[in-house]
């Protein structure tokens, strides 16, 4: 049985739906899970990631994991699934625990918590480490309401990573025993504008989409409406351009594992059209 954490979210429950088509035998976990929203080819259990007491049932009969952790938990998590029999935690982990300098990245560290806790928990593990995540783009949601999109940096680039790569590394670690042990970065297809992503959009929307150009302040204070101000700094100082890891210090698992490119942006962009309609 492999126990999926954060199973309505985009990523988890893109994992959830590639283990059933695999034939796996699942349990979708979620906070409060409502009839109906979970495939009925698996089980589903309330799990929450801030509450150790939920964590013995949710993990009992459970041999693997694909884990979404919470630092503040992961000790806990990967404790309680140790004592419940787990052989193998699958972790949700980040590209910036490659090339971020210790103490410089806070999401960096929040991530290297997390694998240094299941790590020294003594389970079997594997990390998958993506980049800058597309559903990033789902924050666009002018783009739905008045077909537009404000921004101050145009230009600024990123490699968006489709949450179904994400899913397929982490599906294809859970079903093959021999990628314990490793660390898989999923990167994305390569380097495009915001110019870029706005228009390929547009284009799956079949629609005009505007790009307003706004200056830095006031850029700064509609992103605070959305983000935490750490997360909005940092995106000021980089002036809006998404961190890729240098060529030669990781290699994309995608086609490795999965023998195929990655997901282009406008696959990403015809799967989520509808939520720009």
């Amino acid at each position: 049985m492999i126990l999926v954490t954060g199973a309505s979210g985009n990523v988890g429950g893109a994992v959830l739906t590639t283990l059933i088509a695999a034939g796996a035998a699942v349990r979708a976990s979620s906070r409060s899970p409502r009839p109906g929203q979970f495939s009925d080819e698996g089980e589903v259990v309330s799990l929450d990631l801030d509450a150790p007491e939920t964590f013995p049932h949710a993990l009992d009969g459970v041999d693997k994991v694909f884990l979404y952790a919470r630092p503040e938990t992961a000790a806990d998590f990967a404790a309680a699934a140790r004592d419940a029999g787990v052989e193998h935690v699958v972790v949700l982990s980040s590209a910036s625990v490659i090339s971020a300098s210790t103490g410089s990245d806070p999401i960096a560290e929040q991530h290297r918590a997390v694998e240094k806790a299941v790590q020294e928990s003594g389970l079997d593990w594997t990390f998958v480490r993506p980049g800058y995540y597309a559903s990033n783009m789902l924050r666009w949601q002018s783009i739905r309401t008045r077909r537009e999109l404000r921004t101050a940096f145009p230009n600024a680039v990123s490699s968006p990573v489709h949450e179904r790569d994400i899913a397929e590394v982490a599906a294809a670690s859970l079903l093959d025993d021999t990628q314990r042990g490793k660390a898989h970065a999923v990167l994305g297809p390569g380097p495009s504008t915001v110019r870029q992503q706005v228009a390929v959009i547009a284009h799956a929307l079949d629609e005009a989409v505007d790009l307003v150009e706004i200056d830095t302040d006031t850029y700064r204070t509609e992103l605070l409406t959305q983000l935490p101000p750490f997360v909005v700094d940092r995106v000021i100082e980089a002036q809006g351009n998404m961190p890729m890891l240098p060529a030669g210090l990781a290699a994309d698992a995608v086609e490795s594992l999965l023998g195929r490119p990655p997901l282009t942006i406008e696959t990403w962009a015809q799967d989520h059209v509808q939520d720009f309609r």
